[in-house]
């Protein structure tokens, strides 16, 4: 596997990486722990060293199943885990993706506190690669964010932080008080509104992009057709772009996917990534998967080296597609910041 650093951080991880989230929650059922860890450790044995988790996802069952996946691993890996929700107790019970993000935005410095010491209990080490706020607190000015986070690296706790969803000036002023490492950003080929203004940013400041939902939460693979309909654990029910009409609509995008990937030995789901590989060399997305066979269909786009041609005869056929529906519904579109 090919290693990319993210922006100027010095911080190198596997040019694709692991998203963890659905081993734990919001896609239906997830795995039992039994069979994710597996799959988990076969993932590193494949050369990927980059596993995305957070507190918010189970809550807390994911970090406890990286912990538990990763410990023998530990110094192969690097593990970014997130901070920024008021979540439920520990010990409560299952909660639903919706009570999770209602229940609000935390970035307190004491909260944040806590949750790094929690963080690092359940994921059974002594630093955190990589502490993203993962959602920006309107309550809380963002210097005092990136000073306690600080602190912490300071202190050994945390190595490197980032952002989720931020938009550039809390960018710039977050980067002036500590230097970020990483953006995470939804981006792929039917979600590209980081292009205009947050791209150059990052390439100016020497931050590095981590693409979430690279592979459109699923769709841009193909596996999901139009008569696809979604449980009510399944977060992707509520989102605008999975319902009835605008599934049949996107079809068409798929099938674009389809002939390029043809032509050149590939899947939609490594065209997708391969595509983003090539927007810039800082830029390394995090597809997620419960199922050994598609991590490693995924870690093959690396291997699928574009040419500028290439990305840019991809860009403009997908482009020539209007894709229907929003990615998120307008209530959830307003706490981030793109």
């Amino acid at each position: 596997m090919q290693t990319r650093e993210l922006g100027k951080s010095g911080l190198k991880v596997s040019a694709i990486g692991l998203g963890c989230m659905g081993m734990s929650s919001s896609y239906g059922t997830p795995p039992d722990p039994a069979a994710a860890i597996p799959v988990l450790r076969a993932a590193v044995d494949l050369g990927v060293t980059f596993f995305d988790t957070a507190e918010a996802y189970g809550p807390y069952a994911n970090e406890y199943l990286l912990g538990e996946a990763l410990a023998p691993v530990r110094d192969r890996v690097v593990i970014a885990t997130k901070f920024g929700f008021r979540l439920p107790p520990e010990g409560a019970g299952a909660v639903s993706d919706a009570a999770v993000t209602t229940g609000g935005t935390d970035s307190r410095p004491e909260h944040i506190r806590a949750v790094v010491e929690a963080s690092l209990r359940r994921l059974r080490t002594d630093r955190i690669d990589l502490l993203y706020q993962h959602r920006v607190d309107p309550a809380v000015p963002i210097e005092d964010v990136a000073g306690t986070v600080g602190e912490l690296i300071r202190a050994g706790k945390v190595l490197h932080w980032g952002l989720s969803e931020a938009g550039a000036a809390t960018i710039r002023r977050a980067h002036a008080v500590q230097p970020l490492a990483a953006l995470q950003s939804e981006y792929s080929l039917w979600t590209r509104n980081v292009e205009p203004v947050i791209l150059p940013l990052l390439g100016e400041l020497g931050i590095g992009l981590v693409p979430f939902s690279p592979l459109g939460r699923g769709f841009l693979t193909g596996a999901i057709d139009a008569a696809a309909r979604f449980g009510e654990t399944d977060f992707r029910a509520g989102l605008p772009r999975f319902r009835a009409e605008a599934l049949a609509a996107n079809q068409s995008l798929v099938e674009v996917l389809r002939r390029i990937a043809a032509g050149m030995g590939a899947t939609p789901a490594q065209i997708a990534l391969a595509w983003l590989l090539a927007q810039r060399p800082w830029i390394v997305p995090i597809p997620g998967s419960t199922r050994l066979e598609r991590i490693r269909e995924n870690i093959g786009a690396a291997s699928l080296a574009l040419s500028a041609e290439d990305a840019a005869a991809i860009s403009a056929a997908v482009a020539a597609v209007p894709v229907e529906g929003a990615r998120y519904p307008e209530s959830i579109e307003r706490g981030t910041g793109l």
